[in-house]
C-alpha cells in the first residue's frame, strides 16, 4: 500500500526491487548517462590535463546534467509502473522527450545552486559550515527532478516546488535522502573495493557504470512514489 498523502511509504523500498527485476529497461537511460560520463571523463583527461585540469569542472557539470536528465526519464517510467500505467521504456522516453526542456532547465538550476553553495562554502573558510550548507541545498532540492519529470514544472518552478514540498514533508524526504546517499555512494565504493584489483581499467569503468545505472533505476521508484504521494497536497 502507498503511504498516503504526506505519509512515509517504506514499502516502496522493498517493492522497488521487484519492479526493477520485472522492468530492467528502466536502467537504459541511466546506463547511457553513465557511459557518456565515462567518455567525458576520458576526453576531459586528455583535453584538460595538459592545461592543468582547466575546464574539467565543465565536463563534470555536463555529466551531472546528463545524469539528472536520464534520472528524470527513469522517474517517469517508475511512476507509470507504480501507478499501473504503461510502463514501457518507449512510453517514458516519449514523455521525457516532451518534457526535456523542463527537466534540463531544472537540472541546470539544481547544478547552479549546488555550485553556489560550494563556492559560498569556500568563502566562509569553515569546513563544517560549508558541508552543512551544501547538504541543506541538496536536501531541499531533492525533489527538483521529479517535479520537472512528473509534475512537468519548468526550471525555477521545479526548484521552488521541491523546496516547499520538502519543507512541508521532512520525514519522507529525509528517508529518501538517506537512501540516495547510502546507495549512490555506498554501492560504487563497494565496487571500487571489490573490483579494482581484479579487472583492467576499461572493465572496471564499465562495472562502475553498470552499478550507477542499477542504483538510479532502483531509486527512481522511491523518488517517483514519494513525489506522487506528497507533492500534490501543495498545489
Amino acid at each position: 500500500m502507498r503511504g498516503g498523502r504526506g505519509g512515509v511509504d517504506l514499502s516502496i523500498y522493498g517493492r522497488a526491487v521487484g519492479y526493477l527485476v520485472r522492468n530492467p529497461s528502466i536502467m537504459a537511460m541511466p546506463l547511457l548517462a553513465a557511459l557518456v560520463d565515462m567518455l567525458l571523463s576520458y576526453v576531459g583527461s586528455i583535453g584538460t590535463d595538459p592545461l592543468g585540469g582547466l575546464g574539467d569542472g565543465i565536463f563534470q557539470m555536463i555529466s551531472q546534467i546528463i545524469y539528472l536528465f536520464a534520472f528524470g526519464v527513469a522517474i517517469i517510467q517508475a511512476n507509470n509502473i507504480a501507478r499501473g500505467f504503461n510502463g514501457s521504456f518507449d512510453s517514458a522516453w516519449e514523455e521525457g522527450r516532451r518534457k526535456s526542456g523542463n527537466i534540463i532547465l531544472a537540472a541546470i538550476g539544481f547544478q547552479f545552486l549546488a555550485y553556489i553553495a560550494q563556492y559560498a562554502s569556500s568563502l566562509l573558510g569553515l569546513a563544517i559550515v560549508g558541508i552543512v550548507l551544501q547538504l541543506a541545498v541538496y536536501f531541499f532540492l531533492i525533489l527538483t527532478i521529479p517535479a520537472a519529470a512528473i509534475g512537468g514544472l519548468p526550471g525555477g518552478y521545479a526548484i521552488s516546488a521541491s523546496f516547499r514540498t520538502v519543507r512541508e514533508h521532512l520525514a519522507p524526504c529525509l528517508i529518501l535522502a538517506v537512501a540516495w546517499v547510502v546507495l549512490w555512494f555506498g554501492i560504487p565504493m563497494a565496487v571500487l573495493y571489490l573490483a579494482s584489483t581484479h579487472v583492467n581499467a576499461l572493465v572496471f569503468d564499465l562495472i562502475v557504470a553498470a552499478s550507477r545505472a542499477l542504483v538510479l533505476g532502483y531509486l527512481a521508484f522511491p523518488f517517483a512514489t514519494t513525489y506522487d504521494d506528497i507533492a500534490f497536497k501543495l498545489w
